[in-house]
C-alpha cells in the first residue's frame, strides 16, 4: 500500500485516484488527526459484498466447501435455472 500525507494528496488528488482505480491499489493518506485510505470502487464493492455473505448464517462454511468441490462435480452456468 502507497502512503502519502494529505499536502501532497492534495497537490495531486486526480493524480493519486486515477492510480487506485487503475490499479486497484489502496493509498494511505497520513494526517496529523489519524490516517484514510482511498479505496477503488471496485475494491470497495468487493469487501462490502465479502462481509456481507460472511455475515449470513452458514455461508462461510458454504463457500469453503464449494471451493473444494472439483469442478467435473459442478453443474455448469448455462445449465443453471435462474
Amino acid at each position: 500500500m502507497t502512503t502519502t500525507n494529505i499536502t501532497n494528496f492534495r497537490k495531486n488528488a486526480f493524480n493519486y485516484v486515477e492510480q487506485t482505480i487503475k490499479y486497484n491499489e489502496p493509498l494511505n493518506i497520513s494526517t496529523k488527526e489519524g490516517n484514510a485510505v482511498l479505496l477503488s470502487e471496485e475494491d470497495y464493492s468487493g469487501i462490502m459484498e465479502t462481509l456481507y455473505l460472511v455475515s449470513v448464517p452458514g455461508m462461510r462454511e458454504k463457500l469453503m466447501d464449494a471451493m473444494k468441490e472439483p469442478l467435473e462435480e459442478c453443474v455448469a452456468e448455462d445449465a443453471v435455472e435462474w
